[in-house]
């Protein structure tokens, strides 16, 4: 029924946690774990867990694209390492797919410490981008929205037939935007996203951007790409 990607970037540790939690999950038909630069780690040698090395590092959304595209399963999950399941939150996001207008779902994240993350977002402008930087607004609704403009990338589930019709992932944005861009496309389209605030899990999150120069590089790179792709000017 799902297929689950996850893209690792040295995280052995956490992917071998999290695909455990995985297997616990009856849903759960097949787990994606590429493996985007050369890292130690074992997985169990099971049938449903399939293992590439990428010879050198994808972007996002091509390593997502290319799980998808291999092993291809009704429902499409991408997951990112530091996600941890607090219980199977599969059999509820997947039911919110009762209405054929729903392509994209997502559960409430939560920090470690049980606080909201801001997950979901209304989409980027310029002038919402330029207000964030002077303290302003930085676009997330004031109370938890079921029906968001976008949600964020660390755990998203698509059906499968929408993912193949938009196309997946936009591969020209290496990192950064992406979930921005295919919720913008997939609202263009006509479709809905939901968010479903009664499934939690918790994400430890890294926010590389923040501390590392080549990272926030490549945010700034994706941000003006979707600004000018979307038009997202004011």
């Amino acid at each position: 029924m799902l297929t689950v990607s996850i893209t690792s970037h040295g995280h052995g540790e956490m992917v071998s946690r999290l695909v455990g939690e995985l297997l616990g999950c009856p849903e759960v038909e097949r787990v994606v774990v590429t493996q985007n630069i050369a890292e130690g780690g074992e997985l169990p040698p099971l049938e449903k867990i399939i293992l590439i090395k990428n010879p050198k590092p994808n972007g996002y959304g091509a390593n997502h694209n290319a799980a998808f595209e291999n092993f291809p399963s009704p429902f499409f999950c991408v997951l990112n390492p530091d996600i941890c399941l607090k219980e199977n939150p599969f059999p509820q996001l997947i039911a919110s797919f009762s209405n054929p207008k729903v392509a994209l779902v997502a559960p409430k994240i939560i920090t470690p410490e049980g606080q909201v993350e801001d997950s979901v977002r209304k989409f980027p402008t310029l002038r919402s981008l330029i207000s964030k930087a002077v303290g302003g607004s930085n676009g997330t609704y004031s109370a938890l929205n079921s029906s968001p403009d976008w949600v964020a990338g660390m755990f998203m589930i698509f059906r499968s037939d929408v993912f193949r019709e938009i196309g997946g992932f936009d591969e020209k944005f290496f990192l950064y935007y992406e979930d921005v861009d295919i919720c913008w496309r997939l609202r263009q389209k006509g479709y809905e996203i939901k968010l479903i605030p009664s499934v939690e899990v918790i994400h430890d999150a890294r926010r590389e951007s923040r501390k590392n120069w080549r990272y926030a590089r490549w945010h700034l790179a994706s941000m003006a790409r979707y600004l000018i792709k979307a038009r997202a000017w004011w």
